[in-house]
């Protein structure tokens, strides 16, 4: 799974950074998240419904805030498994920039 892009947010850096760092935002951002829960400032634990090719199947996913530079960006990082449909691991750098009118997260 590939997830890339770059998103205009009329909102001020503070306000995109908290809702970066929010379990429920989050949870909306990956797809196939059914429940995410905040362990710690930098750890959380999700159930994500992914399909590998004619599998689909749910996997418990360790996730991991790291090389965090607030406000500006930081890397997301997780490690799932699902039983027998094996296992998965994955990341993701964000970074919020500013642009006319807002700031641009990519």
């Amino acid at each position: 799974m590939e997830i890339k892009g770059e998103y205009q947010i009329a909102a001020s850096r503070q306000a995109v950074w908290n809702a970066l760092n929010d379990p429920e935002m989050l949870k909306k951002c990956i797809p196939g998240c059914e429940s995410l829960l905040a362990v710690s400032d930098t750890q959380m634990q999700a159930v994500v419904m992914a399909a590998i090719g004619p599998v689909r199947a749910r996997f418990n996913t360790n996730l991991s805030l790291e090389n965090l530079n607030p406000p500006v960006s930081y890397t997301l990082t997780g490690e799932s498994k699902a039983g027998a449909a094996g296992f998965g691991r994955g990341r993701a750098d964000g970074t919020l920039a500013e642009n006319v009118g807002g700031r641009v997260l990519s």
